[in-house]
């Protein structure tokens, strides 16, 4: 493959800056059985068959991006990427009291020298930035009150726009960047496929008996990062945290439905947990971390139904409610899609490693449906329209 070929001229006025005042009013592009056809986000429940069955990522956005000033009046920025202490467990290190790590990338960091600590003050709250690895961007907070984390940085942070929405984070951006479902804090990119649902969206689908469920990844700001290699099988992958219910396993083992996921990350969630049966049924010690590379070592990889069930008898045998994994899983064309049939999604940068798996779901078709974007004045990426891929 050359990266190249997953390329396309996206004009920088097609870039949406702003979301559109009502959600539901985004346009939708419908590809279904090879036709391309034209409609409004209100109306997604008419284009969606009776048996389909939705998988949507309940991930919150948490506000990412702090901005330290020093004496000097030099400003250093500090974007949250993983945790490390006291867990690697986003849900834990949310609500850790009085100090936490994370790894950060660090704008300006020549500018802050070994040995000094960063202050920021909130209210009637002290927040102190200590850098204990500038390899690897490893920053310590310490806290001087009891609040939560999350409480910490929903108060200092801002909302992490993306770095093509080229302007300051507002105000609105911290409802209007969340889908109305999130739940769980740990995301730094919005599962923008999401944000173009409203009650009133969730109402006909209800009318129209079609259901729903919900799991977790934790997009990792990683979903950004540019494939700068000409051959894409040479990217390095982010890993992100994806937190999956009993529920979830059962609901993909009733028959007879159309598995429909909102948003490449619910697709890479609903994936990665197929490929960690196939791991179980082959070691049945195997965690939960699929790599860039695994759902392309299998021989003879086992049905859908095998795997999805090695995945629940997993969970009986050990007792589990939930798991918790981590995936890099990279899906490009050539992949072998084992759960989802369906993709509600919005339209991705040139040559990202998003188009490649879109490219991979409707094959060479992907080229028309950006051109009939384009030529019909969609909005693209996080803020801009969406699309119904049902190859």
């Amino acid at each position: 493959m050359n990266t190249n070929d997953y390329s396309y001229n996206l004009p920088q006025d097609r870039i949406a800056l702003y979301p559109l005042s009502q959600r539901d009013l985004s346009k939708l592009l419908v590809y279904k059985e090879k036709q391309i056809s034209h409609s409004t986000f209100q109306f997604l429940a008419e284009h969606l068959p009776e048996n389909a069955f939705l998988f949507f990522n309940n991930t919150r956005v948490i506000p990412a991006r702090l901005h330290f000033k020093k004496e000097s009046g030099a400003v250093i920025e500090i974007f949250l990427l993983n945790p490390t202490r006291p867990s690697v467990l986003l849900a834990e290190t949310m609500g850790a009291k009085r100090q936490c790590t994370w790894q950060c990338t660090i704008g300006n960091l020549r500018k802050w020298p070994a040995g000094i600590s960063l202050e920021k003050k909130v209210g009637e709250t002290t927040i102190v930035a200590s850098l204990v690895d500038r390899k690897q961007g490893l920053v310590e907070f310490r806290w001087t009150d009891d609040s939560s984390f999350a409480g910490i940085i929903h108060e200092a942070g801002e909302t992490p726009l993306p770095p093509y929405i080229r302007r300051q984070a507002e105000a609105s951006d911290s409802e209007r960047y969340q889908t109305v479902y999130s739940r769980l804090d740990g995301a730094v990119a919005a599962p923008t496929a999401g944000l173009h649902f409203t009650p009133a969206v969730f109402e006909k689908l209800k009318k129209k008996n079609i259901g729903h469920d919900f799991l977790t990844l934790h997009v990792s700001a990683g979903t950004f990062q540019p494939i700068k290699a000409q051959n894409p099988d040479e990217h390095i992958m982010h890993e992100e945290q994806v937190i999956v219910s009993r529920t979830n396993v059962e609901n993909l083992l009733t028959p007879g439905r159309l598995f429909t996921a909102v948003g490449t990350t619910s697709m890479r969630t609903l994936e990665s947990l197929y490929w960690y049966g196939a791991k179980l049924l082959r070691d049945a010690e195997s965690e939960f971390r699929i790599g860039q590379r695994d759902a392309y070592t299998f021989t003879n990889p086992p049905s859908p139904e095998k795997a999805i069930r090695a995945v629940l008898e997993h969970m009986n045998k050990n007792q589990l409610e939930t798991l918790v994994g981590e995936t890099a899983i990279f899906i490009k064309p050539g992949y072998s899609f084992k759960v989802c049939r369906a993709l509600i999604t919005n339209f991705h940068q040139p040559a990202s490693t998003l188009i490649l798996l879109v490219a991979a779901f409707v094959g060479e078709d992907w080229k028309k449906i950006y051109e009939e974007a384009l030529r019909n004045d969609y909005r693209f990426l996080s803020y801009g329209d969406s699309s119904l891929l049902i190859p």
